[in-house]
This record gives C-alpha cells, sequence and structure tokens, in this order.
C-alpha cells in the first residue's frame, strides 16, 4: 500500500467526519419551551412642572419649580402639549404658561423559564463533557453536558459517568433567568399664563387735578365829585357863554367884510 494514498484516505476521512459533525450540529432535534411568569409590578410618578420665560422657533427656555433653568433646543414640530383641551405646539406656547409633565414609570418583574428536553440512545460519550445521540430521525448529535446533569434511562437517573452506548435516555435542562421590563409614559400638559389685572375700583383712570383760581380783587369805587357849595351860582358861567358867542360874531362878521 501506498503510503501516500494511506494519508490522503485519512485526511478524506477526517475532512468527511468534520462535515458530518457540522450538519449534525446544525439539524438539533432538541424541543424547547419558553414561559414568562409575572413576579411583581412596580409604578412610580414623578411630576416636574416650571414656566416658559423664552420661546422663539423651536427654541424653548423653562424656568423649574426648583428655581432651574431648562434649555430645550429644537423641539420637534410634533411635541405637544394639552391646554384648556387643546393640543399646542411649539409655535403655540407664551411666555408666562404654566407647563407640567407627568412621568409614569411601570416596571414588571418576570422569571423567563426555558426548558431544554431530548431524547435518543447513546452512541458515544465522553463524561463528563460531551455525549452522542442517534436521535429519532437516525441522525447523530453531540451535546454538551452541563455540569451536575442528570439522565433518566429506564426510569433510573444517572449522570454522564453512568451512561453507556446503546441506552436510551431522555434529559431535560431547566434554565430560569429573572428580568424586568420598563416601560415609561409621558403626559404634558399646561395653562395659559393669566391677565393681567384690571384697575382697582376706587382709583379713577383719568386724574384731574383742580387749580385754585385767586378771586377778582374789586375796584375802590371812584370818588364822587364835590359838590358845589350852596353860595355858589351859574350866572358867571352863562356871562362867559354870551362873552363868547359876541366875539364869535365880530368875527364872522369882519370875515365878510374882508371878502
Amino acid at each position: 500500500m501506498n503510503p501516500k494514498t494511506g494519508w490522503t484516505r485519512a485526511w478524506l476521512v477526517l475532512v468527511a467526519a468534520a462535515v458530518m459533525a457540522f450538519t449534525l450540529s446544525m439539524s438539533a432535534q432538541v424541543e424547547t419551551q419558553k414561559s414568562t411568569d409575572v413576579t411583581g409590578k412596580n409604578k412610580t410618578v414623578k411630576v416636574e412642572s416650571g414656566e416658559v420665560v423664552y420661546v422663539n422657533g423651536n427654541q424653548l427656555v423653562v424656568k423649574m419649580a426648583d428655581g432651574s433653568i431648562r434649555h430645550f433646543s429644537n423641539v420637534p414640530d410634533s411635541a405637544k402639549v394639552t391646554v384648556d383641551g387643546k393640543q399646542l405646539g411649539i409655535h403655540d406656547l407664551k411666555v408666562g404658561m404654566k407647563l407640567q409633565r407627568t412621568i409614569t414609570t411601570t416596571t414588571t418583574s418576570q422569571m423567563v423559564k426555558t426548558v431544554q428536553s431530548v431524547t435518543g440512545t447513546v452512541w458515544h460519550v465522553n463524561p463528563p463533557l460531551s455525549v452522542i445521540l442517534t436521535m429519532e430521525d437516525g441522525k447523530n448529535q453531540e451535546f454538551k453536558i452541563p455540569k451536575g446533569q442528570k439522565f433518566d434511562v429506564n426510569g433510573q437517573t444517572v449522570d454522564a459517568w453512568g451512561l453507556q452506548p446503546g441506552m436510551k435516555i431522555s434529559a431535560t435542562k431547566v434554565v430560569e433567568v429573572p428580568q424586568e421590563v420598563m416601560m415609561q409614559q409621558a403626559k404634558l400638559t399646561g395653562t395659559m399664563p393669566p391677565p393681567p389685572p384690571p384697575p382697582p375700583a376706587d382709583v379713577p383712570i383719568l386724574i384731574v387735578e383742580e387749580v385754585a383760581v385767586p378771586a377778582p380783587v374789586a375796584e375802590a369805587p371812584a370818588p364822587a365829585p364835590a359838590a358845589l357849595p350852596k353860595t355858589g351860582s351859574q350866572l358867571p358861567l352863562i356871562g362867559l357863554l354870551g362873552l363868547l358867542s359876541l366875539a364869535s360874531a365880530f368875527g364872522l362878521r369882519t370875515a365878510r367884510k374882508s371878502r
């Protein structure tokens, strides 16, 4: 026999075995059942409130109830706030509006149980690491043996060291993993800023100032002309008028003659 031909045949056998093992591992026939049990629920509610102090475009600045300032840049147009039953967007917000966000967090505790069951005939065993079983469809498949795994053989429980080729066995592996599922729901509400207060009723809107006008000063009456003494007479006045008349007549006569 040619040694070279022998090595070639051995190499082909190893390759065929590797391909067969890969094929068997890909065609695993294991029943797997998974169930989830709810073990508890926890619900928390967090409320945050603040007042709009600046809004421009999609920029929003809110003063929180604790005095801190929060700047929200590029608020999406899809974000809505419920105000008096109406859905308002970022462009509808006004300075002075009160905003309130209620965050409800629900945490559900679950236990996820995975049960794997396998039944077959022992073809080869490598205790305590692995076992190759012939499945019901006639194919062989290799399984790793978990630490402490027990097998049922004709109603008797044995470990990996008790397995022998030709034994028909069944094994069940149960894995329980706790997990928590968290869900959050946020609700945003608000109120419009209050209108400015009206002026008090006892304060007039227009104030009229009264200016004191000084009273006119009464002029003193003119003194009455002094009365003529009872001894006086109008004869001198009549004589004077007669003298003036004679002078006027004489002047007129002289003027005529000169003409």
